[in-house]
């Protein structure tokens, strides 16, 4: 979309100015205006509410350290986060538990990771992004945005009422499902092949797993989709359901108690937590709808993680591609104000970035209700390397340079021969996918149920 088609305000007066303006003060965000900061240029990051506020997606990757590396922030990630070293799979289907671990990844060096929580993540990066020289504003909510030949005009609220506007060379949207410029352009999809919603909630006391794998996140399939179980650092253990829309819909009690019904169909989580007790009492529920936007970057903006593209968060990717695509992202905002002659170029490179991960992430999130790919995952061999391939891409390993297209590959192609061998299983298989994202009419809205 071209600069003239995305907005035909004519620039406005503004009280202040800066070289960049970052609406959302997640992990995209304060990454992307931490970076540009420290290039010397006069960056505004903007965050609607007050950290520390709540926000799901608490596991993270390996291939995250060297991210929080790059910004100068690892001991502090570590100090907050509970050690992570692999995956367990638990399916009502099979006896046993699979396990598998980073470690056996291409990269043996990618190794671990860590559970946090996300409130006390997104502070530290929020706080790191005003160490590096952004000027870093809480409860601040952007109204509106116009943009012109020369740049952007930004409307924003307090939480006193009071209002505020910045004139900016460019534009940086890290406002996650907010979609604050896919909405405004009108650019955002609902993703046709995936559809589901969470409820989740916090445990204290939840029976975790032993020794070395104590903090890894275990991953149990349920007859209506499937549940995380992630231990924390401060003793709390994060439980959710990842429910298919038709299994909402049949909701006629209070959420909680339709939340524990769930658990129920779980026996692994009914065990785990049969002594625990519920944090505060409370369970959430959100949509968790996956979209897509039609483009990622104008002249005078881009889109950072979940404010262009949302996958459901089965394999933790949410956090990484965030932050990776704010690294990329501050390069193509220095082009754009520095060397205007390559925008194009790099624009079109940082789009087929965007695309890159989720799309290899969703081919896997697809086939979760198929039983090859269960059985894959459940008796995880390693034949032409399969395995390695796969936990390079768990690792978040798909940017690196780590020769992972074959093996991943292979991965596919057993996938292929083994459903044709099981045509039956396969068709069923199938039709129960159909089955699970019909989109049940609930749909007007990203949080469709509310804590009772």
């Amino acid at each position: 979309m071209s600069l003239s088609q995305a907005s035909s305000s004519a620039p406005q007066a503004a009280d202040e100015s800066c070289d960049v303006l970052v609406v959302g003060g997640g992990p995209a965000g304060s990454t992307v205006a931490a970076l540009l900061a420290r290039q010397g240029r006069k960056v505004v990051l903007l965050e609607k509410a007050h950290h520390p506020r709540f926000h799901i997606g608490e596991s993270l990757l390996p291939a995250n350290v060297e991210l929080f590396e790059k910004l100068g922030v690892r001991d502090q990630v570590e100090k907050i986060g509970m050690p992570k070293f692999g995956i367990e799979f638990v399916s009502p289907e099979h006896e046993h538990r699979s396990y598998v671990d980073f470690a056996e990844g291409l990269d043996k060096s990618l190794d671990s990771a860590w559970q946090v929580r996300r409130s006390e993540l997104d502070e530290l990066l929020f706080r790191n992004a005003a160490t590096c020289g952004a000027q870093a504003i809480e409860g601040c909510k952007v109204r509106d945005v116009a943009f012109d030949a020369e740049g952007a005009t930004v409307k924003a609220e307090m939480d006193d009422g009071a209002r505020r506007s910045w004139r900016a060379r460019f534009v940086v949207d890290a406002t996650g499902r907010d979609t604050l410029l896919a909405n405004k352009f009108r650019c955002k999809e609902k993703n046709p092949d995936h559809n589901s919603t969470a409820l989740f909630g916090h445990f204290t006391n939840a029976e975790r797993l032993e020794g070395k794998k104590e903090g890894n996140i275990s991953i149990c399939w349920f007859p209506h989709g499937w549940f995380w179980f992630i231990p924390l650092a401060d003793g709390t253990t994060s439980v959710g359901a990842v429910c298919w829309p038709y299994y909402l819909k049949t909701r006629d009690k209070p959420l909680k108690e339709f939340f524990y019904d769930t658990i129920a169909t779980c026996p692994v989580l009914v065990d785990r937590l049969k002594n625990a007790t519920l944090v505060d009492d409370a369970v959430h529920a959100t949509g968790n709808f996956s979209y897509s936007s039609t483009h990622a970057t104008g002249d005078r903006y881009l889109m950072l993680g979940d404010a262009f593209t949302f996958i459901d968060p089965m394999f933790s990717s949410g956090v990484y591609l965030a932050m990776h695509s704010a690294f990329d992202g501050a390069e193509l905002v220095a082009t754009a104000l520095d060397r205007p002659a390559g925008l194009a170029a790099a624009r079109k490179g940082f789009e087929a970035m965007m695309r890159k991960g989720p799309r290899e992430y969703s081919w896997f999130i697809y086939r979760v209700t198929n039983p090859t790919i269960r059985d894959m995952f459940m008796h995880p061999g390693n034949p032409f390397r399969v395995k390695e391939g796969l936990m390079t891409l768990l690792a978040g390993d798909i940017y690196r340079g780590t020769p992972s297209r074959g093996p991943i590959g292979m991965f596919k192609v057993l996938y292929y021969l083994i459903s044709i061998g099981n045509m039956r299983r396969t068709w069923e298989g199938w039709k129960r996918h159909r089955f699970n994202i019909r989109d049940m009419g609930m749909l007007k809205g990203e949080t469709i149920l509310k804590s009772d």
